[in-house]
């Protein structure tokens, strides 16, 4: 265990620890090179002896830094100092899936259906990538404060599962597929099976497959029918049931082929709840329940549930070059095997009996010298074995004062890969050779090992002084792209420029290049896509929090570019928008800029972020905090007001419909007050608005706070996902009655 205050990697301090796992203690740690706090897992000491382990560690955890989605735990860093291995991921304050359903006991359809999809969207970018998360459970996904839900520990579940920890096999194999705990394979498929597995819970609050051991649990897997959810759940749509019981087929070729077609599938399941749109292919022959021999049996018992490695490993190798024989191998693993095809694997079995006798007596024959040569052929044999196994072992080369591309001939020539891990200041090698590199020259590695370079920037200044821009940015987001270049001291530029191939508010380019080395502090022009150009009315998003000024902005074709600062008269709490341009009200061409204000602290302030885990997530919950929230008001108003009176609205109060209001499920809330006392009180939810012929809705009287004066009313529609976003808000004076 790390002591507070230890320093790792020359950057990261540790602060606290959060938690422990089967394989890993999870640290919070301040990055003071970024200036940011991070999450840190740390291997426990009984894996760190283990160089097997660590090798492989290191290579998956690079493969998942790769990946980078709203819906995934970012991996930032992964290495080793002093003995200590280590990864670095974003730090997401919040709960993990598995305390959300034990805290509630299960959830409603539409919060499961939300955060279903957003898993589907993490795993589904993933798999783009040709990663497979291999422990999709609800103890590997995090329900973060703000509402967002993460995938974490994508690359790491492949290293652990090919070792011995039964710390965590108990916990896993409620959620493994049949394929899974039949052999310790897994491919996109298997990660479709643990979701559907996890929707399951979610909705009903238990897990499908329950027992004593690991091996009786993996037994239900195999052999078991699943009980549907609409057995413990008699209300439960149809549509969500059929999804659920489609992610959990016991054979891999009835399940959703694509994370797509599951994503699809549960938007139209919040639209259409009774639906019959799922597509369920009727069962055949050969995808019935599989019975086990006894001998299956014994082999599941005698492994005690411990997927193996070296299968695993085989597996995957050989599961790319006998996709065309699965459908024979199901039939010979259960044992199907016609009267045809048995005769036909009898005289298959025969031919090829011939040819490895034909073999056999040629290669006697050769080595006795009766055919092809001398009896220097062991000699030649044994040389051939001997430079075979010399080559099992690659000597890393020394790249050092070597060029990139250099440097990539002579890898590529020893069958090793490289790529570019950044630049540093040296004094020692001149500018654009490389300076330093992962593993060190000279040490033996596995064929197919990644070697990592560093380039010298020169000895001009310090490695703090350059950075060098991401690549990967155009096609993001542009709020996406501003952050990550503020985190690293540089000043994005907007250059808003219309373009009818890329998405409003997504960059298009950035000017220097990606990949270019550049002093902190500089500009970096951003060129950001702002459409064709049609006229829409900008929103009031005055009052309102960052993430919904954003929404609100965004959902009407603008680019909204976010600037904190501080401001002695805003008049709006911490983290509200205080100023806009251009102003509420004013047209502008769809896809411009509208640049929003976020109050700050006063820089001689210090803020803490709250590190509140238990927050409910539920639209209910939020209700009852609004009546926590109503009841402290107007007890402060009681003291602070002189009139204690009613005050609402005009009995008549009527609103005219947004013009981008198509019909959804609405929401109305009405917001007074700021900082501690601000109220947020829902007037109507979960209703479609009919607007008359003169596109107005008649809202009636509205009761507000005792003594405020005014307040806004926020016109909220539901997406998707279930999640409601703010369209459109009014501005509401009050009078006491």
């Amino acid at each position: 265990m790390l002591n507070v205050g230890v320093i790792i990697g020359e950057r990261y301090e540790v602060v606290s620890r959060i938690g422990t796992g089967g394989m890993a203690d999870v640290y919070k740690a301040k990055d003071h090179k970024l200036n940011r706090f991070v999450a840190m897992k740390v291997l426990k000491p009984e894996f760190s002896a283990d160089t097997n382990f660590i090798r492989k560690f290191q290579r998956e955890a690079q493969a998942a830094a790769g990946l980078a989605h709203p819906n995934v735990v970012n991996v930032f860093d992964v290495g080793e100092d002093q003995g200590i291995n280590y990864i670095v991921m974003e730090l997401v304050e919040g709960i993990t899936l598995k305390e959300y359903i034990s805290k509630k006991g299960r959830l409603t359809v539409k919060e499961a259906t939300s955060i279903a999809i957003q898993v589907s969207m993490g795993l589904e970018a993933a798999h783009n990538r040709n990663i497979v998360h291999r422990d999709i459970k609800p103890q590997n996904i995090i329900i973060s404060t703000d509402g967002k839900v993460k995938v974490t520990d994508f690359g790491i579940a492949k290293v652990a599962a090919s070792n011995t920890i039964s710390t965590n096999a108990m916990g896993s194999v409620h959620y493994s597929s049949p394929e899974q705990v039949r052999g310790g394979y897994s491919d996109f498929k298997s990660d479709i099976y643990s979701l559907g597995i996890t929707m399951y819970e979610m909705v009903t609050g238990r897990v499908p497959f329950d027992g004593d051991t690991t091996v009786a649990i993996a037994i239900k897997h195999l052999q078991d029918e699943m009980v549907p959810p609409s057995h413990y759940v008699p209300g439960l749509p149809h549509s969500l049931e059929d999804i659920i019981l489609k992610c959990t087929q016991k054979s891999p070729d009835r399940r959703y082929s694509t994370l797509a077609e599951l994503i699809n599938d549960l938007k139209h399941s919040l639209i259409d709840p009774d639906g019959d749109f799922v597509n369920l292919s009727p069962l055949s022959n050969h995808a019935q329940t599989v019975m086990l021999t006894p001998e299956e049996m014994k082999e599941i018992q005698n492994s005690g549930y411990v997927p193996n490695a070296s299968y695993e490993d085989e597996a995957e190798e050989e599961r790319e070059d006998d996709d065309d024989e699965d459908d024979d191998d199901d039939d010979d693993e259960i044992g199907g095997i016609n009267t045809k095809l048995e005769k036909a694997m009898t005289i298959g079995g025969l031919i090829i009996g011939a040819v490895i006798i034909c073999i056999l007596i040629y290669i006697v024959a050769s080595a006795a010298g009766l055919i092809g040569g001398s009896g220097n052929n062991r000699e030649d044999t044994k040389t051939q074995q001997e430079t075979t196994d010399d080559q099992e072992k690659v000597v890393v080369p020394d790249l050092t004062n070597m060029t990139p591309d250099q440097a990539q001939s002579t890898v590529k020539s020893l069958s090793l890969g490289i790529t570019k891990g950044g630049e540093e200041a040296s004094d020692k090698v001149e500018e654009g050779k490389i300076c330093r590199q992962e593993p060190a020259a000279n040490t033996e590695v596995d064929p197919n090992t990644q070697i990592t370079y560093y380039v010298s920037t020169g000895a001009g200044g310090t490695e703090a002084e350059m950075v060098t821009i991401p690549t990967g940015l155009a096609w993001q987001r542009l709020s996406e792209v501003q952050s990550q270049l503020q985190e690293l001291g540089l000043n994005p530029v907007l250059d808003p420029q219309q373009n009818s191939d890329v998405e409003i508010g997504y960059v298009i380019s950035v000017t220097p290049a990606e990949g270019t080395a550049v002093e902190v502090g500089s500009d970096v022009t951003v060129a950001v896509s702002v459409g064709e150009g049609d006229l829409e009315r900008v929103p009031n998003v005055i009052g309102l929090d960052e993430d919904q000024a954003k929404l609100m902005v965004e959902s009407l074709g603008f680019v909204a570019s976010i600037e904190h600062s501080y401001s002695a008269d805003a008049g709006v709490g911490e983290g509200e928008v205080y100023a806009m341009s251009p102003d509420a009200g004013d047209k502008a061409a769809s896809g411009s800029v509208v640049t929003l204000q976020i109050l700050t602290v006063e820089e001689t302030q210090t803020s803490t972020p709250s590190e509140d885990s238990d927050e409910d997530l539920d639209e209910d919950s939020n209700e009852d905090v609004n009546e926590d929230s109503d009841t402290e008001t107007t007890d402060t108003n009681t003291e602070t007001s002189d009139s204690s009176g009613t005050w609402a609205t005009r009995s008549d109060l009527r609103i005219e419909a947004p013009d981008n209001y198509d019909g959804q499920m609405v929401r109305l809330r009405l917001v007074q007050g700021s900082g501690d006392n601000q109220e947020d009180t829902t007037i109507l939810q979960d209703q479609a608005l009919t607007f008359d012929e003169n596109d107005q809705y008649t809202v009636g009287q509205i009761t507000g706070q005792s003594g405020e004066s005014a307040g806004t009313l926020y016109f909220d529609v539901m997406d998707e996902s279930g999640n409601y976003t703010t369209i459109w808000s009014y501005p509401l004076e009050f009078s006491e009655q």
